[in-house]
């Protein structure tokens, strides 16, 4: 499974991941719940406080938030035009915010501990019928297919801009539905490999 964590030795890497999700999901909410610039720039760069203090640096911030620069420009100049400049910094910098904070609970906890507590967790709702290790293993494969396709797709478009077929839509998606139905293929193996009973 494709993990994003960086090693570490900051408090940050050593706390668990049930307290980093919980704070993550709390902090979230009342993001979501402010209305005031001054606080949500203030969270911005209290999360960017706690990228030092985990031994990580504002370029590895602004990784997280590179792939969504087309929506962040989005967003702003549709902000802007519908409220003005103000509104449309709230919500830019909330979003930022969020996707930072989100991103230091993935960079600072191995991808396997977050299921684990996850799956943990869940447990408290199997009188209800929800099956812990199902939603263990859905996430797990979430969190390997959907970067994976992302590059396959990445990987296909430069392939074809090479042939000067970076715009034929069936040259792009034919390789791209290919190679995704080899992985999952693969994956399928993997699984059947493990033993895993859908029916457990």
């Amino acid at each position: 499974m494709l993990d994003l964590y960086r090693p570490g030795t900051s408090p940050l890497h050593s706390l668990s991941p049930g307290p980093k999700i919980l704070v993550m999901m709390a902090a979230g909410t009342a993001l979501f719940l402010v209305e005031s610039l001054p606080l949500v720039l203030g969270a911005l760069l209290l999360t960017l406080a706690l990228y030092r203090l985990a031994g990580l640096t504002l370029g590895d911030a602004l990784v997280q938030l590179r792939p969504l620069a087309p929506i962040f420009v989005i967003f702003l100049a549709l902000q802007y035009w519908l409220s003005g400049p103000v509104l449309a910094a709230f919500v830019v910098l909330r979003l930022a915010a969020l996707i930072l904070l989100a991103s230091l609970v993935t960079l600072t906890t191995r991808a396997s501990d977050m299921i684990d507590t996850i799956t943990r967790a869940l447990a408290l709702l199997r009188p209800l019928g929800v099956n812990p290790a199902k939603v263990g293993l859905a996430i797990s494969l979430a969190l390997r297919f959907i970067p994976v396709l992302g590059q396959i797709t990445t990987d296909v478009r430069e392939a074809q801009k090479t042939r000067g077929l970076e715009r034929s839509v069936i040259a792009t998606a034919l390789p791209v539905a290919i190679r995704t139905l080899k992985m999952a293929d693969d994956i399928a193996d993997a699984i059947e490999a493990r033993g895993y009973d859908p029916r457990a």
